[in-house]
């Protein structure tokens, strides 16, 4: 039993299943991005009811508190509980491609923003309390090339094998015959680590993410990163111990790991919420006109012919979608939409599409503006735009994006999802980029959350340092 003022958060390791939270359709009226078959010979039906499913708890970190809100009266209703109201829990299935419809970019404009209302309401409430996690299964992030990070994932993997609590402890699958790790020596120290210390790789990470209660990240930010990266949908808590160069998302020193955990894991934690991207590629399909246009296929008189475009690709973000020119030596053209409107066309090098965790990164490099994480935002940075009266603009996190490569470009264009899997844009393709519904739980240091930002800021970038102005000298002194 947790101690008053605490959220336990407990679930099977052992259970392969795999929940998330869907919306109650109640709206026909979709954009036309949802009305595309996940495959070519699939029969399209936009208005076809959503498949009944058994109604089972959850077992994303996030969705799991979102669920203890579930028909809970409210003494005061707030708008901001509505996307809350709404949810349904369900059981699905992750390798069907043949339901697409619990994709954000598939909801409406009313479930995105409730929806991201009631995903702010849980980040503020967790801004206020400590999780008490029952934490068994440790999963351990570092870079399997680096030999200094192989000595220390070494180091704090034998000391959580040592702690009495019986914590199982993975580790990446490529340092099970590392001769620096030495997983086998290890083992000969005490047989009952041969149970306990195991390995993951990234298919365990994708198909049962919610074997892990925590995640220590060994590293700086690009590990942070990656982890995002592996878990794309249910994230664990995510505790980085920083060991790299800057720094933004590493809150804790790994000098004093023994004492951060020992208190985390018996006091709690505390958890900030990071709002991550749903980027999904979309392939134009070939047809027999001649004469394309991709405004008229996404917003104008073909809008609602849903044999134009496919799905090719699905990825959770953290930082930043950026289309470039790639090895083009010519600038790209860009279709920018939002929602249902033609925003502009972007002639530059190539444009980032950032969320506020990533507006420290190529945003700010590409001249974008700084901007506090808990800002529900999607920030829009041209990258040396053809243009100087392209300046970078901020958008509410309801808004779907759509960034496109026009019929009659002269080159094709690139897309890469923080940093990996760069993917070509050929004419007539696009990306569709909305808040996704899986957010990042970051763990923050207990006490320090109000001017954690600023302080990172200031320490990494040195943000508005410089000499004091010295006063004036009184008059006859």
């Amino acid at each position: 039993m947790a101690a008053p003022g605490y959220f336990d958060v407990t679930h099977e390791a052992t259970t392969s299943s795999e929940r998330e939270v869907v919306f109650e359709g109640d709206s026909i009226h979709r954009r036309k991005s949802s009305l595309v078959p996940s495959t070519p010979n699939a029969q399209s039906n936009a208005h076809s009811a959503r498949p009944s499913h058994q109604r089972k708890t959850t077992q994303c970190f996030v969705h799991s508190l979102l669920e203890k809100y579930n028909g809970i009266p409210m003494k005061h209703h707030d708008a901001s509980y509505e996307g809350l109201a709404q949810e349904r829990l369900v059981d699905k299935d992750p390798h069907s491609h043949a339901d697409q419809s619990h994709h954000s970019r598939l909801l409406t404009k009313k479930q995105i923003s409730d929806m991201a209302f009631g995903i702010r309401e849980l980040s503020k409430k967790l801004a206020q309390i400590r999780l008490k996690l029952n934490v068994r299964h440790v999963f351990i992030l570092a870079k399997a090339h680096d030999e200094a990070l192989i000595t220390h994932a070494r180091e704090m993997t034998e000391w959580l094998l040592t702690q009495e609590s019986g914590y199982r402890v993975y580790v990446e699958d490529t340092l099970e015959h590392n001769d620096k790790f030495d997983a086998a020596g290890l083992v000969e120290k005490d047989t009952s680590y041969r149970g306990r210390l195991r390995f993951w790789n990234n298919k365990l990470c994708a198909e049962k993410p919610q074997t892990f209660d925590i995640v220590l990240a060994l590293g700086g930010d690009g590990t942070v990163l990656y982890a995002s990266w592996l878990f794309q949908r249910i994230v664990p808590p995510v505790l980085a111990f920083s060991l790299g160069s800057l720094g933004f998302l590493t809150k804790f020193d790994y000098d004093h790991y023994p004492e951060t955990l020992g208190r985390a894991f018996r006091d709690g934690i505390t958890v900030s919420l990071r709002l991550r991207f749903e980027a999904t590629i979309m392939r134009s399909q070939s047809r027999p006109t001649d004469s394309r246009d991709l405004v008229d296929e996404l917003i104008g008189e073909e809008s609602e012919d849903h044999h134009t475009h496919r799905p090719n690709g699905i990825y959770n973000i953290l930082n930043e979608v950026v289309i470039d020119r790639g090895p083009n030596p010519t600038m790209s053209s860009i279709e920018l939409f939002g929602d249902d409107e033609h925003f502009t066309t972007v002639q530059a090098d190539g444009i980032c599409v950032s969320t506020p965790t990533g507006s420290t990164a190529y945003n700010l490099a590409a001249g974008g503006s700084l901007c506090h994480p808990d800002n529900p935002v999607v920030l829009v940075t041209a990258i040396c735009a053809h243009t100087l009266s392209f300046r970078p603009i901020i958008l509410p996190d309801t808004i779907v994006l759509r960034a496109g490569v026009p019929y009659d470009a002269r080159t094709s264009s690139w897309a890469s999802f923080d940093g990996k899997e760069r993917v070509e844009l050929k004419p007539g393709d696009y990306v569709t980029i909305s808040a996704s519904r899986f957010p990042f739980p970051s763990v923050l240091p207990l006490g320090r959350r109000g001017g954690d930002w600023v302080d990172s800021i200031s320490r990494s970038l040195q943000w508005n340092s410089r000499q004091r102005q010295k006063a004036f000298k009184e008059w006859g002194s």
